[in-house]
C-alpha cells in the first residue's frame, strides 16, 4: 500500500463515525473520492455516492461499504457528575469497562468507562453489567461541572487508536467497517484510471449498525444492474473461538467470497472467475439464511437487484482492537476492479430458469 493510500486509511480509522454521526468521516471520504469521482451526491442522511461515468455501453455497478462504528450515547448526567450511556449498535458489555474513551460534545471531553477495582470486588460473583448499568468518569464533581462539558445525545467513542502489529496487521477500532469504505473509494480510484466500460458508483452508507437503514436509504434511490457490498467477517483462526464456531476464515489468506441466500450465484461466479484470471486468491463462507451485512438491504430493493458481500476477515470484531491484514484489505479492490472489468461480458445478471 503507498503512502496516500495508508494516509486515507488511517484518516477513515482515526475520524470517529458512531451510527447517527458519521458526518466527519464521510468528509474525509469525500474529500479523497472527488480527486477522480465524476460526481459526488450527498443525500439528506449523509449517505455519500460517487461515481465513474462509463461508456454506456456497460452496466451500472455499486461497491459499497458502511461508514459507520459502534459507539455509546450519553443517557443521562447524574448528580455526582457521572455519565450513564447507552450503547449505539452492538457495543460489547465485556470490554467496555476500564476503556479510555471520547465524548463528541462540541470539544471532545475525554473520560473512562468505570471499573471498580479487583480489591473491592466479591470474589467469585464476576458478572458484566450491561451497557445501561455502566459509567463515564469525566472527572466532574457534580452535574453541574459535568453539563458545562457534555450533553445528553453526544456520542461517544473509545479512543484507541490505530496499531501496526508484526507483518501487515493492523489493529483498531472501527476496521468495522471503515476497511470497505477505503475499499469502494479504491475501487473507484482504480476503474476511473482504467476508464473501464461500466458505469461504477461508489457508495459509503450510514447507520449500517443500527439496522441497515442507510443501505435502505441508498437502494431506493440507487438503481444498479448489482451491489457489490464490502464489509468484515469473522476471522476464527485464535484460540478463542469454540471449534464448534470455527470457520474456514484466516486472517492473511484473502478476501471472502460469501455463498447463498442474499448472493446472487451469477454474481460469485463472476467474482471467483476475476479472482482466477486476476491471481487473487480467495476463502469462501457460506450464509444460509442472511448475512449481517448492507447486502441484506440491497438485494430485496426495488423488485430485487442482485447483491453480492465481499468481506475482510478481522478478528475480536466490535472490540477496540479489531485486527486485519493488509494484504487481505488491498486484494478486495483489485478484486472488484477486475469485477467491473469483466461484467460488460453479462447481458444482465439473472439465474437461468
Amino acid at each position: 500500500m503507498d503512502e496516500r493510500r495508508r494516509e486515507f486509511l488511517e484518516d477513515l480509522l482515526e475520524t470517529p463515525s458512531p451510527s447517527g454521526f458519521e458526518t466527519d468521516g464521510q468528509r474525509v471520504w469525500i474529500d479523497y473520492v472527488e480527486r477522480f469521482a465524476d460526481e459526488i451526491e450527498v443525500d439528506a442522511y449523509g449517505n455519500a455516492i460517487a461515481v465513474h461515468e462509463g461508456s454506456g455501453d456497460g452496466p451500472e455497478i455499486a461497491v459499497t461499504g458502511h461508514a459507520d462504528e459502534i459507539g455509546f450515547i450519553v443517557r443521562d448526567v447524574l448528580e455526582d457528575g457521572y455519565l450513564r450511556i447507552a450503547s449505539v449498535g452492538g457495543a460489547d458489555r465485556t470490554v467496555s469497562k476500564g476503556q479510555h474513551v471520547t465524548i463528541h460534545a462540541d470539544e471532545p471531553v475525554q473520560g473512562v468507562i468505570g471499573q471498580t477495582a479487583i480489591h473491592l470486588r466479591n470474589g467469585g460473583e464476576e458478572e458484566y453489567e450491561d451497557v445501561s448499568a455502566q459509567f463515564v468518569d469525566v472527572g466532574a464533581d457534580d452535574e453541574e461541572e459535568a453539563h458545562e462539558l457534555v450533553e445528553v445525545g453526544d456520542p461517544v467513542t473509545f479512543s484507541t487508536t490505530l496499531r501496526e502489529l508484526a507483518g501487515d496487521r493492523l489493529a483498531a477500532r472501527g476496521m468495522d467497517n471503515r476497511t470497505g469504505t477505503w475499499c469502494a473509494a479504491e475501487t473507484l480510484r482504480r476503474v476511473s484510471e482504467a476508464d473501464v466500460d461500466a458505469t461504477v458508483y461508489a457508495v459509503s452508507t450510514v447507520q449500517e449498525e443500527i439496522g441497515l437503514q442507510g443501505a435502505r436509504m441508498v437502494g431506493h434511490g440507487l438503481d444498479p444492474d448489482a451491489f457489490l457490498a464490502v464489509d468484515v467477517t469473522h476471522a476464527t483462526d485464535t484460540p478463542g473461538v469454540e471449534a464448534k464456531r470455527r470457520g474456514p476464515v484466516e486472517l492473511g489468506e484473502g478476501p471472502v467470497v460469501t455463498r447463498g441466500s442474499v448472493n446472487h450465484p451469477v454474481l460469485v461466479d463472476l467474482a471467483r472467475e476475476s479472482a482466477d484470471d486476476a491471481g487473487i486468491d480467495v476463502q469462501l463462507q457460506a450464509a444460509g439464511t442472511r448475512t449481517g451485512t448492507d447486502a441484506d438491504a440491497f438485494y430485496t430493493s426495488r423488485s430485487g437487484i442482485p447483491s453480492l458481500i465481499v468481506s475482510i476477515p478481522n478478528r475480536y470484531m466490535h472490540t477496540p482492537v479489531e485486527v486485519i491484514d493488509t494484504a487481505d484489505l488491498t486484494d478486495v479492490p483489485d478484486l472488484l476492479a477486475a469485477v467491473a472489468e469483466a461484467a460488460g461480458e453479462y447481458d444482465e445478471f439473472a439465474v437461468d430458469v
